[in-house]
């Protein structure tokens, strides 16, 4: 019998930023931070825009509906 590995989905369960960074605390207690500027729209965008999000797809991504950005939790680990 063929055994697979399917690894687990990185869920968020806690978004935020400080002046420079956005922040994202996975479900299994990882936390990942990368630079604003890695993301144009966010790094456009005011304060109150950025905390104006939602969690999609399950929690495995994060939606700003007022700038269109989307971004996967996994992604962020990526970089």
């Amino acid at each position: 019998m063929e055994r697979t590995f399917q690894r687990p989905e990185l869920k968020a369960e806690k978004v935020w930023f400080d002046t420079e960074r956005i922040f994202v605390q996975c479900s299994d207690g990882r936390i990942v931070g990368n630079p604003i500027v890695w993301y144009p729209l966010l790094a456009k965008s005011t304060i109150e825009q950025r905390n104006r999000f939602e969690l999609i797809c399950r929690a495995t991504g994060i939606h700003w509906p007022e700038i269109d950005e989307d971004i996967s939790v996994e992604g962020m680990f990526r970089f």
